[in-house]
């Protein structure tokens, strides 16, 4: 389907049927825990929508947006890999996985990252910017160039990830020092 609008249509009702998805807007939709297995997304725009915990088996997402959008428990490292490229405006994506993707340069915009899997990802050059990363795993990523300045509540190991050339707050220095339990204070 090529430049279809989709406007507040309940997807667990009749689900959305397989197939390509090209220049497709989707606005108030609700996907809540269908399957979208096998389907593929390009150039589409969602606002609005609930994807929470739909299934993502071998579904191709290549320059796709997401606005405020609530993506709770989604397994994007089940997505197909070829060309895997979206972005990310003020969504709620707890409990996701993108375990071992690829996503370089990626852009998370007021996001709520709790508890997000980052673990293995490729995340060079990428932008977390007024996000809240509270628990999400960070185990040998490349955060390599990635910019963390604005982002919150993040624990990560510089020993177990790659950090070359990162950018952090002086404030949330205390996220990479974790590790050591230790207690930092503000001179006054």
């Amino acid at each position: 389907m090529i430049d279809h609008t989709f406007d507040k249509i309940d997807f667990k009702e009749e689900a959305l049927p397989k197939g390509e998805y090209d220049n497709c807007t989707f606005t108030a939709c609700d996907f809540y825990g269908t399957d979208l297995s096998a389907c593929s997304f390009i150039d589409c725009e969602f606002t609005g929508c609930n994807l929470s915990m739909a299934k993502l088996l071998k579904t191709a997402i290549q320059d796709t947006t997401f606005r405020n959008c609530k993506m709770l428990g989604l397994h994007f490292d089940q997505c197909n890999t070829f060309n895997l490229s979206f972005r990310f405006e003020s969504c709620a994506l707890n409990y996701t996985s993108f375990y071992k993707s690829k996503l370089k340069g990626i852009v998370f915009r007021d996001c709520q990252l709790q508890e997000a899997d980052f673990a293995e990802c490729d995340l060079a050059g990428a932008v977390f910017d007024q996000c809240d990363l509270q628990q999400a795993v960070f185990d040998r990523t490349n955060l390599e160039k990635a910019d963390l300045r604005t982002a919150v509540h993040y624990s990560i190991d510089p020993e177990n990830n790659r950090i070359r050339k990162a950018r952090f707050s002086f404030i949330g220095l205390a996220g990479l020092l974790d590790k050591y339990d230790i207690v930092i204070d503000h001179a006054d």
